[in-house]
């Protein structure tokens, strides 16, 4: 099966990232049980999510429905078998030259599957993506050929990069799409009616190179699930706090401009957000994150998978899709992750030095420099 147009994430209900309540764990499994009773047959998850814990969870949840009924997407890439977790930089990538050299990433990668399909009591993905890649994962020639193997081994039947956490990464992704398109299926890029930019510089790119385009945080943070309110105080450690101060009275005066367009067809404010993204090229399915939120108001996050779920088959008109995307510009809001002049080093794995390679791309697209 290939992916469809509402999907599920693992990363929701806040035991693997803190987004609002922790959920118990009989209720995480309940919730993936509901969004698949209520239609949704797209889950995605990733080994890094609890080492393994969330793909384990999410086979018991699944344990017992026809395979064939559901599409599987997992992400690989964090060394979480022989590598070490460093802190807030995650756990070391499996490109990294002191874990194993390129010859390497082939066997790593296939015993990484492995592991990951066991897991989540599986032969097969769907889609198998390369998760949080450091510099080395977007050029590497050997590790896209290790990606391009699991095919082969009928591990997966498609390939695609999931950057990340952060928003940017866009000369690498050019590049990465340039050089690997004729490989690479699937990308899971950042986009939202709030947050246009700079996935809107790759979609026509992905578009060029036939790769389909699978958007996260659709829901930017929880705004468009229309239940988190100016004032709102996130509990400690909730991963929303890094964001910057007046973030949600922004994006509520923002939601509150583009709600016409949303009555205007009869749509939830998240069923809108995800039709804004799907109207845009190369995209074609959507992933927002499901929450608890801890207030006594908050809607239940079962009825916002059931909410999504229903997601009517409309398209936004062009003009439309200009007009929602005037209100969120959010054009130059933030130095992008990835390559950038302000880096002569390799200190975290999301940010690497300028490459004359990738200034050439930059000059190309007539991107402006100060962004990087």
């Amino acid at each position: 099966m290939n992916l469809q147009k509402t999907a599920y994430g693992t990363w929701s209900a806040g035991r693997f990232m803190h987004f609002g309540e922790t959920l118990s764990e009989a209720r995480f499994i309940s919730c993936i049980q509901h969004a698949y009773e209520k239609g949704m047959r797209t889950f995605v998850t990733a080994d890094a999510y609890g080492a393994l814990k969330a793909d384990e969870l999410l086979g018991k949840a699944l344990e017992g429905v026809a395979r064939e009924s559901y599409c599987l997407v997992g992400m690989l890439g964090h060394d979480i078998h022989t590598g070490e977790r460093q802190g807030s930089k995650g756990w070391q990538r499996y490109t990294e030259p002191s874990l194993r050299s390129e010859d390497e990433y082939a066997e790593f990668l296939t015993m990484a599957a492995q592991k990951s399909l066991e897991a989540c009591q599986s032969d097969h993905f769907d889609l198998c993506m390369i998760h949080n890649p450091n510099e080395a994962g977007y050029i590497s020639e050997k590790s896209w050929q290790a990606m391009a193997n699991l095919k082969e081994e009928e591990l997966t039947r498609q390939i695609g990069i999931a950057p990340g956490p952060a928003n940017g990464f866009t000369l690498d992704l050019i590049r990465c799409f340039e050089q690997y398109g004729e490989l690479i299926d699937w990308a899971m890029l950042i986009l939202s009616p709030m947050e246009p930019w700079p996935t809107n510089i790759l979609l026509p790119v992905a578009e060029k190179h036939g790769i389909d385009v699978l958007t996260r945080v659709v829901d930017h943070g929880g705004v468009f699930h229309d239940d988190l309110k100016p004032g709102h105080e996130f509990k400690p450690g909730d991963h929303r706090s890094y964001r910057p101060d007046g973030w949600i009275e922004r994006g509520n005066a923002k939601m509150e401009l583009m709600r016409p367009m949303a009555e205007k067809y009869g749509l939830s404010m998240m069923q809108f957000a995800a039709i804004w993204n799907l109207s845009l090229p190369a995209v074609k399915s959507t992933v927002p994150t499901f929450l608890q939120e801890h207030h006594e108001t908050a809607t239940s996050i079962e009825d916002k998978i059931t909410d999504f779920a229903k997601l009517p088959d409309i398209e936004l008109t062009a003009q439309e899709v200009a007009e929602i995307s005037a209100i969120g510009d959010n054009t130059g809001c933030m130095k992008l992750k990835g390559a950038a002049q302000r880096h002569s080093t390799h200190e975290r794995p999301d940010e690497w030095p300028m490459r004359d390679d990738l200034e050439e791309i930059r000059e190309r697209y007539e991107l402006d420099a100060a962004w990087f």
